[in-house]
């Protein structure tokens, strides 16, 4: 999967700038399935910081799957 388009690049600016402005709770699934698939699509080469905060906003999007699906109890 090539992540050469401007359109993706567009989209994946746009989703973060949504993210770090009000968090990631503002997006539903289906945007923030896409952002995780644009975020493993981009490549940040040799930049050890981004490559960082990559997998930071990565594990993030993933506990918030992961916190969607599972049902909260309060004993």
């Amino acid at each position: 999967m090539g992540y050469s388009e401007n359109g993706d690049e567009a989209e994946l600016k746009r989703l973060l700038g949504i993210v770090s402005k009000k968090g990631l709770k503002t997006l539903d699934l289906i945007a923030l399935d896409r952002l995780r698939t644009l975020l493993q699509a981009k490549d940040y080469g040799d930049n050890k910081n981004a490559s960082k905060s990559k997998a930071k906003l990565l594990k993030k999007i993933n506990s918030a799957f992961y916190d969607s699906h599972r049902p909260r109890r309060w004993l």
